[in-house]
């Protein structure tokens, strides 16, 4: 399969940080990740805004929610969505991340959702996850989404004995008060079933789990939309942004874009200069992922993995990871905190380590791939798919903290429901905004190198 055009008018900047940009311009290369690398030539778009234009609903960002909006309000709304796009299309986190798809959104367990929310939240939450991961399963389906799923539920691995009590009464949990498939696994039983993690001392399986390809779910989504009458513009970076008399005059290279509604669907992309009531929300946490040579047989059997389904260790700066259908690993950790330290080579190092612990056989391998990118953390850890009360016509979805593979696609159907006024559930996610951090979220990063150092001695030392 021949790799998909690396577009080449700009080179890729390693060290884009959306803290410190002053603006995203148009025309960069592709992050160099597994998924463009493989995805064969992607789906045509409509070129860039080449004039002043105006539209009904105008969606900021063209990866999985983005598309997912302007899929959900042509299928069923009958509105045809204009999508703008700074870069090629799914240029951010939805062809950087390590294609895992999950039953949750956000990063808080179920057990953390009722401390926060009470029983009855809680229950509507999980069930809005189960509706959500039967629309995901659905889009694939009934679109002929071919991004190579592998379905066979999460395996969510204890990386040491002391976190075994908490695994367990989570599926506890799960299984007694929200009525979910999940289970305890011993060390042995996930040997011999899935996976031989030497650092592992079991795991708790979730039903619900798919592997996918990244960038062909995402390429997928754009020849969706567009079949549905949506139109993707790429290299249409917004530049400035005003509110006149009701609409939106975004601002692009080429046009200027009038639209009475805005859905925003950046994750952690948009600079901090966007529009002024989304400064701050999120806190981008970077993420950097390696892809290996093809495994010899050997190495395929002293891994041991058994499954393509996902597989998540239990360390606060987890280690995400899987068998990819090619008899590649891939597997991803959280890395540097500002993009100009982003390619410190201390950084890949450490995710091999990661590796070598949990693979010996693996130890020095030669690597085919190695990226990182940006996640869009919000400051309480959950996502949010609203709208702004004091501003009319804007809505966004945001958040999802390195969850959103699966989810994405319920908050762009949730976000199209928001746009044309109907009614979404009554839950946290959807009528709160994300909190503000405000002249604290440049110093967060402060914080953020301490907690990190804390995260990594409770992870490695206690």
């Amino acid at each position: 399969m021949q790799p998909i055009d690396k577009r080449g008018s700009v080179p890729f900047d390693p060290h884009y940080d959306p803290m410190t940009a002053r603006a995203l311009g148009p025309g960069s290369d592709y992050a160099p990740t597994y998924w463009i690398g493989t995805a064969g030539p992607a789906p045509d778009g409509d070129g860039p805004v080449t004039r002043d234009m105006d539209v009904d609903v105008a969606v900021i960002g063209s990866g999985y929610t983005g598309l997912s909006t302007a899929i959900h309000l042509a299928k069923e709304h009958g509105i045809k969505a204009t999508v703008l796009e700074a870069n090629g299309v799914a240029y951010g986190c939805s062809t950087r991340n390590g294609g895992q798809a999950q039953i949750s959104a956000g990063r808080l367990k179920r057990s953390q959702w009722i401390d926060r929310w009470g029983l009855d939240v809680a229950r509507g939450m999980h069930n809005e996850m189960v509706e959500a991961f039967a629309l995901f399963r659905g889009l694939l389906r009934d679109h002929d989404i071919q991004c190579d799923p592998q379905d066979g539920g999460h395996y969510y691995i204890a990386h040491k004995a002391s976190v075994m009590p908490t695994l367990e009464a989570e599926a506890n949990l799960l299984r007694d008060t929200f009525g979910y498939d999940a289970r305890m696994l011993s060390r042995n039983e996930l040997f011999a079933n899935a996976v031989r993690d030497q650092e592992a001392h079991g795991a708790m399986w979730e039903a619900d789990g798919v592997s996918i390809h990244a960038a062909k779910l995402a390429f997928g989504y754009l020849r969706v939309a567009r079949e549905l009458g949506a139109t993707v513009h790429p290299d249409s970076p917004v530049q400035g942004w005003e509110l006149k008399n009701g609409v939106h005059h975004l601002r692009t290279p080429g046009g200027i874009v009038r639209a009475r509604r805005v859905a925003v669907a950046t994750a952690a992309y948009a600079t901090r200069s966007l529009h002024g009531r989304l400064r701050d929300r999120l806190m981008p946490i970077m993420s950097n992922s390696i892809v290996t040579r093809v495994l010899t047989p050997s190495e395929l059997e002293a891994v041991g993995i058994r499954t393509m389904s996902p597989l998540t260790d239990t360390r606060t700066l987890r280690h995400y990871y899987r068998l990819l259908p090619d008899n590649r690993l891939q597997i991803g950790s959280r890395a540097a905190i500002t993009g100009r330290d982003a390619a410190n080579p201390a950084h890949l190092n450490g995710l091999r380590e990661g590796m070598a612990r949990k693979f010996p056989a693996l130890r020095g391998i030669e690597l085919d791939y190695s990226w990182w990118g940006w996640v869009d953390v919000s400051h309480d850890m959950m996502p949010r798919i609203t709208g702004l009360p004091d501003t009319p016509g804007l809505f966004y979805s945001l958040g999802y903290g390195g969850n959103g593979v699966m989810y994405s696609a319920m908050a762009g159907r949730r976000l199209a429901q928001l746009v044309v006024g109907e009614t979404v559930p009554d839950l946290p996610i959807f009528n709160t905004e994300l909190p503000h951090e405000g002249w604290k979220t440049p110093f967060r990063r402060l914080g953020q190198w301490g907690l990190y150092h804390l995260y990594h001695y409770r992870d490695e030392r206690t």
